[in-house]
């Protein structure tokens, strides 16, 4: 009987390794390899393209970029401790918070704020109100928090790298499940998790570690079953590291190169198509970015601007516009 039942635990084991040996095939297919240079960057922004100063602000440190149902910019400042919006070429103080850095609308309108307090506030633009929606994990204080993105269930990712660094690996990211206001611990140990995205199709999650100057990739909380485990997706040199990121319907990761005065593009498999650098005279402080109209836009924080280039690609429809 004892040696039925080794037999019987060693099929066991070999089968599940099949499987997911054939899980991993179909997850890593391989696919022929390019005769020439994979990519160029005129497939991401058109040959006559050239960079157009949107708006420039007064103050503060302007990140956080969003765009409404009706096509108005909101943007955040952590320095100044405001809630901005730009009515015509100006940018105007909507609301005073602690230290917002974050902002992303929600399906219902209202636009969520992380803030370096360790919480995250909801304001209702229609009512003027804001309410705290989350504050604690197990019951302890949050660190101070940076930024936030919804999924297709309206659940949402947030970053805490308050206290992290580079020598100091301790940020998290959390996942808070719709209707919710308990988070999840989504990951750990994180050179300072700053900018986060969602892939186009849902199944992974992107995380600049910005003390490491890369962006991480790990499968989303709600995606099916799959052998991938979180990886390096991209490492980039110069500046200080990654901040703001956005995807596009293709799959392709915008990454706003922080201190580096560019934008970093590349595939959904990792590989880049080159980089969009601002104009010449511009700051460096490259934040956040958002899609819009067929623009890419990208707030500059250390002159506090906003710029705008043509794009080949369209950007995803975020959910609070869904």
């Amino acid at each position: 009987m004892k040696k039925k039942g080794f037999a019987v635990a060693i099929l066991l084991v070999f089968l599940l390794a099949a499987a997911g040996f054939v899980g991993a095939k179909s997850l890593y297919e391989t696919k022929p390899v390019p005769k020439g240079e994979r990519h160029s960057i005129s497939e991401i922004i058109p040959a006559k393209a050239k960079w157009e100063k949107v708006v420039k602000g007064d103050g503060g440190f302007m990140e956080g970029i969003n765009f409404d149902r009706k096509g108005d910019i909101w943007m955040v400042s952590p320095m100044s401790g405001e809630l901005l919006k730009v009515k015509g070429n100006k940018v105007e103080q909507v609301r005073k918070y602690p230290g917002p850095v974050g902002a992303k609308f929600h399906k219902d309108g209202r636009l969520f704020i992380t803030d370096i307090t360790g919480v995250i506030h909801a304001y209702d633009p229609k009512t003027g109100k804001s309410e705290t929606v989350v504050s604690t994990y197990k019951g302890e204080p949050l660190n101070g928090l940076n930024d936030l993105v919804f999924d297709k269930d309206g659940g949402l990712y947030f970053t805490e790298p308050m206290g992290s660094s580079a020598t100091n690996p301790v940020g998290r990211v959390f996942y808070l499940p719709a209707n919710s206001k308990e988070p999840v611990l989504f990951a750990d140990k994180i050179a300072y998790p700053n900018g986060v995205a969602i892939s186009a199709d849902g199944s992974r999650v992107y995380i600049s570690e910005f003390g490491k100057n890369r962006v991480l990739a790990a499968p989303a909380k709600n995606a099916p079953p799959s052998p991938e485990t979180p990886f390096v997706f991209g490492q980039y040199e110069g500046g200080i590291g990654p901040d703001g990121l956005a995807v596009d319907k293709a799959g392709n990761l915008y990454v706003a190169h922080f201190q580096a005065g560019e934008v970093v593009v590349q595939d959904k498999d990792g590989f880049k198509y080159g980089t969009i650098r601002l104009p010449e005279g511009t700051g460096t402080f490259t934040t956040n970015l958002a899609f819009h109209e067929g623009y890419l836009y990208v707030t500059e924080s250390s002159k506090n601007e906003v710029w705008r280039i043509k794009v080949n690609k369209e950007g995803l429809v975020p959910y609070g516009l869904q």
